[in-house]
């Protein structure tokens, strides 16, 4: 869920910051933000480049030609149907248009959310939000870093999420959520919280997961949202009405598993931590593996052994192939992961490390 990962990239980012700040070390905090943005694009661009390149190697063996016709089949695919990424005339052609792509996926100049690599992975349009929204956030921690915590708070929940909210810019506003959960945290301690009743917390949890669950398409005539669709404001986005209490379910919800013991011992347990950590490659490789393998997959599945003549034959069949898929998209994830991403980590902190003046704060040292 993409506005979940929202709140929890407003948080993370925020809570080092917040914690210097509430220890007036202002030195700390500056070298921290800093530090955050100067990696910040490396650390979201590198990898969605390094994957659709991957991409470019799939459509020149012809692994997305395989599965064209299965792709734009309504018969299989009844949902949304993705771009499929269709090969050109030749390889330098596909590179160009690679690196074109690349050119226009790292834009900060506006709000477009479809663009550059999106045509050869539909998924990766959350990145360049992710990362206006970041460079937002920043600003927002450097220019409340001296005001007191309650102004903070008035600034950044009543004004900010408020203004972000009422112009239908929810990302932003489940930025500044995570933001202020990190400063209640900071402010109050990670422990104190917990000792609050379980069930109310598990309750809003609850609530949070309904509002989540939002349908992208006809909540206007789905049994349990006809009444809430017709209470989303005038005001709110058309385009995007299916995000209105999709956002607020997620902000509820890392609130309540914040402070839910039953809630953490899930998200502690060691294979969700596993999944947590590999959770960008995840990101970035299920497109590709379900476009090549789990397209096949799907239609080995659909024809010759379940067939789609009924929903209760559909859905089976959906369920095996899922089977077969999720694992493997978990293998390769791993792999792009221990290949790509986690070297990309420790690439920016390299380059970091390289570019740096030594003595920054010392006067005239490290500027030549």
């Amino acid at each position: 869920m993409v506005a979940v990962f929202f709140v929890i990239s407003g948080y993370a980012l925020s809570l080092k910051p917040l914690t210097l700040l509430s220890a007036h070390n202002f030195t700390g905090f500056s070298s921290t933000l800093s530090s955050l943005i100067f990696r910040r694009g490396m650390r979201l661009f590198l990898p969605p480049a390094l994957s659709t390149l991957f991409i470019v190697v799939l459509v020149r063996l012809g692994c997305y030609s395989a599965t064209d016709e299965f792709a734009h089949d309504f018969t299989y695919v009844r949902n949304v149907q993705e771009t499929h990424y269709a090969a050109l005339n030749t390889t330098s052609q596909q590179l160009g248009d690679w690196a074109v792509g690349v050119g226009g996926f790292i834009h900060v100049w506006d709000w477009e959310v479809f663009g550059g690599l999106t045509r050869m992975d539909v998924h990766l349009w959350t990145i360049p939000v992710e990362f206006r929204a970041s460079m937002i956030l920043f600003l927002v921690l450097i220019g409340t870093a001296r005001v007191k915590r309650r102004v903070r708070w008035w600034l950044v929940g009543g004004v900010g999420m408020g203004y972000c909210f009422g112009s239908g810019r929810w990302e932003m506003m489940l930025f500044l959520w995570g933001m202020g959960l990190a400063e209640f945290d900071v402010y109050q301690g990670r422990e104190q919280h917990k000792r609050s009743g379980l069930w109310g917390w598990t309750g809003l949890s609850l609530l949070g997961l309904f509002f989540m669950s939002q349908p992208d398409q006809g909540s206007e005539t789905t049994p349990g949202w006809v009444v809430l669709t017709g209470m989303i404001p005038g005001w709110w986005v058309e385009e995007e009405r299916y995000r209105y209490y999709q956002s607020l379910g997620a902000a509820l919800f890392v609130l309540a598993v914040g402070r839910s013991k039953g809630w953490q011992g899930v998200f502690t347990w060691g294979p969700v931590q596993y999944l947590g950590r590999i959770s960008y490659a995840l990101y970035l490789m299920h497109g590709p593996v379900l476009h090549t393998f789990g397209y096949a997959v799907e239609r080995f599945v659909w024809t010759r052994i379940t067939g789609v003549e009924t929903e209760g034959m559909y859905n089976l069949g959906f369920g095996l192939a899922a089977l077969v898929i999720v694992p493997a998209v978990i293998w390769v994830s791993d792999v792009f992961w221990r290949g790509v991403d986690a070297p990309v980590v420790r690439f920016a902190r390299w380059v970091e490390g390289v570019c740096s003046a030594r003595e920054w704060g010392h006067r005239g040292a490290g500027w030549a």
